[in-house]
């Protein structure tokens, strides 16, 4: 993984697979369709090419490969996730922490591999050993990295959540995986506010029983207000002890060996239509993926400073943190991205130099629509690739980006999710960024459209498919020990053949286009059309900030209901309501235009930042929305189901 020049990775994987393997690939098409029909040389080739440390390494790269679920990567290979992340060990920058308050915390990868080391000291005279589980409710911050790598070193399973979750969205996950340890903190900031979480802690652990020790880290005493030696009060959380007193002790860092195939995180589906499921994923299969994800369709290196606005939450603070193994110094910020002002996140970027700035699609069209101009208000020279996910980036937001932040940037909208722990379709250094379009489907991902038979489609929308195993595909559900509820989530639909749940379709370029949930589609008089779609339509409108449109089941058909963020100070009249039926029209047709337009304050969302469309579809309907502590916001439904009921009369 050594720099060279500037010549990018993919490029020179691209040399490597023709030249050692005969590879007919001179271009990404050709490399791509390798890379799907020899998975076992290609996987194989990138664990090579990314330097992946082995323990023990396997006599074969792929085992059971025609099966789907059932496949086994690099059978009897072992390795440690925190050793291939803590590889480097100089005075570089490893992490650099930045909050509202704009004081920055550093850490060399030196420093961090000595924190690690303590920190895994700590965990064993807990008592923590290999397969036990760490769970953390905590904002985005330096002791959880070095957390997660000390659990990591010993062959432990890492889940984590942020402190907005609250109890009960906490207790509802963790109290599934039984953990042994819980790593928290004594309160956070968001907006400028300081919220004491203590309370909501003692709370989670009375439903965590066969908790070993509470790890309360001093946040706000520490962190936030910059005072030394300052020890919360945690007489009244059971068995809490001190982060201070868990890395007291120095001890040489060790790394257990675990199998390529061994649980490594537990993340949770958003849970807006049931009970969080527990995904499991596996450390071999997470780092591999991320890995490639990172060299290959990134081109990360060892200069680069790695930004993503993300909480501990969400699957890419995992991807991110996998940019250790690269050398890359990563950037972790916690707060709001809009305080004290909506350039926040900008001007930190601006002052630390970062060159892959990582965030989500509403992000970006929420600058559009306060009219923020990066590129000149801030010195982002450094600044060489902007990448979005969360949902699909409008057209609109390609070209705000490319005339407001930078018109060199490499712009890469991806899509995945927590279900893989990575992507199926992202960016490409070595082709050209097409307005609206994600790039490619990834190296090794044999991505197809599909229409409601099964059939793949060459043009038109239909359901995003993976059609062979790749190797960050979930381990299975925790607690689905016969896989039924695994195969139910992912290949009922299409038998050996992995249902994503996206709409889409594959562009003339190559290039994929998300047009929403395959779940969450509209489909009015039979007229299929993706959320994103007229989401993209309305939004063009000035005077709407954000919406949201579910389907109302009505007379044997469907009609659309539409809600509407407005711009302060507007309230929407019958003049509104027309010109936004016009634009849908316009844009769509006449069948898309909502039946009913509302009004409201605020939409509903997952902790993820994405829109909960099935839990307002419950609402409408008059069916119980299970789980509300998946939502971030769940006071919103109140507004959302009287502003319906206002609507009907």
């Amino acid at each position: 993984m050594a720099e060279s020049g500037h010549l990018p990775h993919l490029a020179r994987f691209i040399e490597r697979a023709k030249l050692r393997y005969g590879a007919d690939c001179n271009d990404y098409a050709g490399l791509h369709r390798w890379s799907v029909e020899n998975p076992a040389a290609f996987w194989g080739a990138v664990a090579r090419f990314c330097d992946l440390r082995f323990k023990r390494g396997a006599s074969r790269v792929l085992e059971n490969g025609d099966q789907m679920p059932g496949a086994r990567w690099f059978p009897g290979a072992e390795l440690n996730l925190a050793e291939n992340l803590l590889r480097w060990r100089d005075g570089q920058p490893a992490l650099i922490w930045r909050d509202e308050s704009g004081r920055p915390r550093e850490l060399s990868h030196a420093q961090l591999a000595l924190e690690v080391s303590r920190a895994a000291a700590g965990f064993r005279r807990l008592g923590l050993s290999h397969g036990d589980r760490v769970v953390a409710f905590v904002p985005n911050c330096v002791e959880a990295v070095v957390g997660m790598l000390a659990a990591a070193s010993l062959g432990a399973i890492w889940s984590s959540s942020s402190p907005d979750f609250g109890a009960t969205g906490a207790r509802d996950r963790f109290a599934q995986i039984t953990p042994k340890l819980l790593l928290t903190v004594d309160g956070y900031c968001y907006a400028g506010k300081r919220i004491d979480v203590r309370p909501v802690v003692a709370e989670l652990v009375s439903g965590l029983p066969g908790l070993a020790a509470v790890i309360v880290i001093p946040y706000l005493a520490t962190a936030v207000d910059g005072a030394t030696g300052t020890a919360p009060d945690i007489a009244t959380i059971p068995n809490a002890i001190s982060w201070q007193t868990l890395v007291a002790v120095e001890e040489p860092l060790e790394f257990v060996a675990t199998p390529f195939d061994h649980p490594l995180y537990v993340l949770f589906s958003s849970g807006t239509t049931g009970a969080p499921k527990c995904i499991v994923h596996g450390a071999g299969g997470t780092l591999l993926q991320h890995l490639k994800e990172q060299l290959l369709h990134t081109d990360l290196r060892r200069s680069d400073r790695l930004f993503w606005f993300t909480t501990c939450g969400w699957m890419m603070w995992n991807w991110l943190i996998s940019g250790l193994a690269s050398g890359a110094t990563l950037l972790l910020y916690d707060g709001s991205p809009t305080w004290p002002d909506a350039a926040a996140l900008w001007r930190i970027a601006a002052e630390e130099g970062v060159t892959i700035f990582g965030t989500s699609a509403k992000y970006l069209a929420g600058n559009a629509k306060a009219n923020l101009h990066p590129g000149r208000d801030f010195d982002l020279h450094r600044l060489r690739a902007v990448l979005s996910t969360g949902s699909p980036l409008a057209p609109e937001s390609f070209d705000y980006v490319y005339e407001r932040v930078k018109a060199d940037v490499h712009l890469a909208s991806i899509s995945g999710g927590t279900d893989i722990i990575s992507c199926f379709m992202l960016g490409n250094p070595l082709l050209p960024v097409q307005r609206g379009e994600l790039q490619c489907a990834g190296l090794g991902m044999a991505v197809e459209i599909y229409d409601a038979e099964g059939h793949v489609l060459t043009e038109g929308c239909g359901e995003l498919v993976c059609e062979k195993p790749f190797p960050s595909m979930p381990l299975g559900f925790w607690g689905d020990t016969d896989g039924r509820l695994y195969r139910a989530a992912y290949f009922e639909r299409f038998p050996g053949v992995w249902a994503h749940g996206d709409y889409a379709a594959r562009t003339r370029s190559g290039g994929f286009i998300i047009h929403g949930r395959s779940d969450a589609v509209l489909n009015p008089g039979g007229v299929r059309i993706g959320t994103a779609e007229l989401y993209r339509a309305v939004e063009a409108v000035p005077e709407v900030l954000e919406s949201l449109a579910v389907g109302e089941r009505a007379d044997g058909d469907e009609r659309i209901v539409l809600f509407v963020v407005l711009r302060d100070g507007l309230v929407l009249d019958a003049a509104l309501c027309g010109k936004i039926g016009l634009a849908v029209r316009q844009t769509l047709t006449p069948r898309h235009v909502p039946a009913k337009i509302l009004q409201v304050t605020d939409l509903p969302r997952t902790r993820s930042g994405k829109l909960a469309e099935l839990a307002v579809r419950a609402i409408l309907h008059g069916e119980p929305v299970p789980n509300l502590a998946a939502l971030s916001n769940p006071e919103a439904l109140e507004q959302i189901r009287r502003s319906f009921e206002t609507g009907r009369h």
